[in-house]
């Protein structure tokens, strides 16, 4: 059984899918900030570039991305300055800007593309979607032509608020011992399976299976080093099938196989951006934590009036998203005061 969990806080939604009762999926989204997959939009031919195969665009807000010549009409790039209508295929990310296609009708809606929760309601049919604010559900009702699976009620138990939290560090410990640990950079993301001691053997059946679904929930992407416990290369080499297997339902990912240091090698497609790039302003994320735990506070006991107390960096970081905190404000009745001190926590104004 599937299940879709929408948690609302200011300036943040959270969506967790659920198969079954474990994590399968997971998105952070800032709907102030969308990634913009799927958006429809026009853009302008500015620069082509043969040797890249493709061109430059001018998008809306000052945004440029690029066009593949194999996402165009007869695979060539039209002149420069031809305005087309377009559809972005991934968002920006790892210092590069969007994606985009022009294989769509010229005459398409300019519209925004689906959040997480809408794109996993519309994949899964059967899925009851459980949102915990109200505006929340109206939205998804009014975009599923008033579905009845969507409902209101809490969206993130105690359980898979501690397995969110866990995703935002660098390791993952594995049942009975042992840890992935995952090293992103530009270029790539190395994942280095620690055997704490235990048998290399058991110990690399249990991270490959754990491996696969951190791939999903972490949105990792691009060239990926699997690094297992131990073991020779011909024993490491026995292991493909198990990872063929478990890679089996992602259809982004695909195994190139063992390379010459041992490790394996794959590569995934890039759509979304990675957990780790959204949490990259450690400041604001903390902010937003913060946040989110007045909310909280502020729906148990209205007539409060709270102060958010953090750093100056963390202040700056929610001024500069002022969006959330106006959402509080609608949400509490009042705005919340923001106060700087060498403790975070949520107190009386």
């Amino acid at each position: 059984m599937i299940e879709i969990r929408l948690s609302r806080s200011p300036g943040e939604r959270r969506v967790a899918l659920l198969r079954d009762g474990e994590l399968d999926g997971y998105r952070l989204e800032r709907p102030c900030r969308p990634d913009g997959v799927g958006d429809v939009l026009r853009g302008r031919i500015v620069a082509a570039m043969p040797a890249l195969s493709g061109a430059f665009v001018a998008l809306p807000d000052g945004e440029t991305g690029f066009l593949p010549e194999g996402d165009t009409e007869g695979r060539r790039i039209p002149p420069e300055g031809t305005t087309l209508t377009l559809r972005v295929t991934r968002a920006a990310q790892g210092g590069k800007g969007k994606r985009v296609t022009a294989r769509l009708p010229q005459d398409s809606v300019i519209e925004a593309g689906p959040d997480a929760a809408l794109r996993w309601a519309l994949a899964h049919p059967q899925a009851v979607v459980i949102a915990d604010d109200a505006a929340e559900v109206a939205r998804l009702r009014r975009a599923l032509a008033g579905s009845s699976r969507i409902r209101q009620g809490e969206a993130f138990d105690g359980a898979i608020e501690d397995e969110v939290e866990r995703l935002h560090a660098p390791d993952w410990a594995l049942p009975g011992g042992g840890r992935l640990i995952f090293s992103p950079v530009a270029a790539l993301t190395a994942v280095d399976v620690d055997s704490g001691g235990g048998d290399p053997r058991e110990v690399n059946r249990i991270a490959i299976v754990e491996f696969v679904r951190q791939l999903r929930l972490r949105d990792l992407a691009g060239p990926i080093l699997l690094d297992l416990a131990g073991l020779s290369v011909k024993q490491r080499t026995a292991l493909e099938p198990a990872l063929k297997a478990a890679l089996g339902p992602d259809g982004l990912t695909q195994l190139l196989g063992m390379g010459p240091l041992g490790l394996f090698e794959l590569r995934r497609a890039r759509i979304h951006p990675p957990l780790h790039e959204v949490l990259e302003d450690r400041a604001l994320a903390r902010g937003l934590r913060l946040l989110r735990r007045a909310a909280r506070e502020a729906a148990l006991a209205p007539a409060r009036h709270l102060a958010l107390c953090a750093s100056p960096a963390v202040l700056a970081a929610l001024e500069a998203m002022p969006e959330s905190l106006a959402e509080f404000a609608a949400g509490a009745g009042r705005p919340i005061a923001l106060r700087a001190a060498a403790q975070e926590e949520i107190a009386d104004a």
